[in-house]
């Protein structure tokens, strides 16, 4: 039994976990359908309410825990897809090491089911140098890359040349 059986959310962690498939949109109205409640106004406010962050927060606990990552929020027409982390990141590779782009930073911070002020306290850089390499104001280099490079091995991500 999941740590969260007694949430409110807790049907939609087995709608997600029994459904078998690597990516579903639903409808706010769907949720509340699998729910059985109305969703709480923040959730069609705030963007935010559907980030995956690893604690705090027992609605991305649902959906983390069936193995799934809240992608695509669009709060205007009250839609999310969720689907599952893992897949193998294809990447390119400059003198054989890895070029962590904006998409590879944000796969790898996901991965890791941590929020950009963990992964940066993780990294020891600032939070707001994680929002730029994920926004692609500008790319990791020298020692960073190293790191993100060391982070990803311990932590099994799944990226090939």
């Amino acid at each position: 039994m999941s740590a969260i059986a007694t949430s409110k959310y807790y049907p939609l962690q087995e709608f997600l976990r029994q459904s078998g498939e690597d990516e579903i949109a639903l409808s706010f109205g769907k949720i509340e359908e699998i729910l059985g409640v109305s969703l709480p106004a923040t959730a069609r406010a705030q963007r935010a309410w559907w980030s995956n962050r690893s604690s705090g927060a027992v609605q991305a606990n649902a959906w983390m825990l069936a193995g799934y990552h809240a992608e695509e929020v669009d709060v205007a027409n009250e839609r999310v897809t969720f689907r599952r982390p893992g897949l193998v990141y294809e990447v390119r590779r400059i003198d054989g090491e890895p070029v962590w782009d904006a998409s590879l930073v944000k796969a790898l911070r996901h991965h890791l089911a941590m929020t950009q002020a963990e992964f940066s306290q993780q990294l020891g850089v600032r939070q707001s140098t994680i929002s730029e390499w994920e926004t692609g104001v500008y790319e990791p280099r020298g020692a960073s890359t190293k790191i993100l490079s060391v982070v990803a091995e311990q932590a099994q991500f799944p990226y090939t040349a």
